[in-house]
């Protein structure tokens, strides 16, 4: 019961109050997987909400955010038949996958206003961010490092991207419902000698998520700055101008294509909407969902905090040893990651047999006839054309070995597959 998944929207007695009421009062329905709550809604948006509408949002809420779970226009460009079985499929549309399709074929623009980001700016930010990430984050201004935070087991309590912005000011990207989560473990570790200040700026900031082989196409004739890979590699970020937007682009992803986040404060995130979408209409741009955005992130692998990596997990379990630097000097939770190198169970991409058998989470998975775990996450792979599940699973059972997932009743067969499953080389992001 952790108290920090509540967001800033329960210090309102209102809000609260309408939540709790629904909850209670609903507690006997039955719920479909994907259900959303209706009470205190809406109550955060983004500078590009009214656009969103316009386009035929299909609103999800996170943390008191309206957020765009898919775009109803984009059903007629969709494939009804592979509507998963059972309860998975009550609450689906065929709008994801055309988004997934267009986003891997032409480019998607995404609004991702509602991750939290938090500053870390003073004269000791970066030896504390040294202190708490596996990573070296530490590096020159301009990079994006990819890292976890640990807790002393060498469990994972953050997994988020650092960017340096100044030798004393660091700006940390993570998940919509982890900033409060996230913000409250950096300040833990904070001591009192002023020299390191931590803020929230999830609200001063826009960001949306341009992706895919025309991302270039369509944002290079909008700046002067040159978007050349050679100019602007991967995992870089750069202060630019978008049209007449400033902003500051990194050339991040997190569904596995060419593309990048572009920030600029809240007054500005309108026009830079309407300046992309404009741009991109005659490249194949369409509008993106967030759950668009999880099947494109399930077949590329990466995974997600609170499902796929939690505090009872290390990164060395989770496939996630890339980013741990045990070489640099003491961090939280490095001498346990010293001594679990070869850690006994695994977190595994399972592949199903039956594309519409999709698990969601929890689901128990039996390697010869005994349970040896339960699925993190699952979806399906509209580019792989697969139903995908992430297990941990005993680190013997490697690729190759045969599974079955109970999904709803019904062992579901498959195989522990070879992940990534989309672009194993990573060519496609650093085009």
């Amino acid at each position: 019961m952790d108290s920090r998944r509540f967001g800033a929207a329960y210090r309102s007695r209102e809000y609260t109050l309408a939540r709790t009421t629904e909850i209670y009062e609903t507690y006997y329905d039955v719920k479909y997987p994907g259900h959303e709550r209706a009470a205190g809604r809406p109550l955060r948006v983004s500078s590009a909400y009214g656009r969103l509408q316009e386009l035929g949002a299909e609103f999800g809420e996170k943390s008191g955010w309206e957020r765009a779970n898919w775009f109803e226009p984009s059903v007629a460009r969709g494939d009804e038949s592979l509507r998963p079985r059972g309860w998975a499929g009550k609450l689906w549309s065929p709008a994801v996958g055309a988004e997934h399709v267009a986003c891997r074929e032409t480019a998607a623009i995404f609004d991702e206003s509602s991750f939290a980001k938090i500053l870390v700016s003073g004269d000791g930010a970066a030896a504390l961010l040294e202190r708490l990430c596996a990573n070296r984050v530490a590096r020159e201004v301009g990079h994006v490092i990819y890292t976890q935070m640990l807790n002393p087991r060498g469990g994972i309590e953050c997994d988020f991207t650092v960017t340096r912005l100044a030798e004393d000011r660091f700006r940390i990207v993570t998940g919509t419902a982890f900033g409060q989560h996230d913000l409250a473990w950096i300040r833990q570790h904070v001591s009192d000698d002023r020299a390191v200040q931590v803020a929230d700026e999830t609200s001063t900031y826009a960001c949306f998520g341009v992706w895919g082989p025309r991302a270039r196409d369509i944002l290079q004739p909008l700046t002067t700055a040159d978007l050349s890979n050679e100019a602007f590699p991967y995992m870089r970020a750069q202060e630019l101008a978008i049209g007449r937007v400033p902003c500051l682009a990194l050339r991040v992803t997190y569904v596995g294509e060419l593309g990048w986040e572009l920030y600029c404060r809240s007054e500005f995130g309108l026009a830079l909407w309407d300046t992309i979408w404009d741009a991109g209409r005659e490249h194949g741009l369409v509008a993106g969902g967030y759950k668009a955005i999880d099947s494109l992130r399930i077949e590329k692998g990466y995974r997600v905090w609170g499902a796929d990596i939690t505090p009872e997990d290390s990164p060395f379990e989770a496939g996630l040893g890339f980013a741990v630097k045990l070489d640099k000097d003491d961090f939280v939770g490095r001498d346990a990651l010293a001594e679990s190198r070869e850690p006994g169970r695994r977190l595994r991409c399972l592949t199903l047999e039956d594309p519409r058998a999709i698990a969601l989470g929890s689901e128990p998975v039996r390697v010869g006839g005994a349970t040896v775990g339960r699925v993190t996450s699952g979806g399906y792979g509209y580019t792989v054309g697969k139903s995908i599940a992430y297990a941990y699973l005993p680190a013997e059972h490697e690729v190759g070995t045969e599974v079955a997932v109970e999904i709803f009743g019904e062992w579901a067969p498959g195989v522990v597959a070879q992940e990534p499953l989309f672009d194993p080389q990573g060519e496609r992001i650093r085009l």
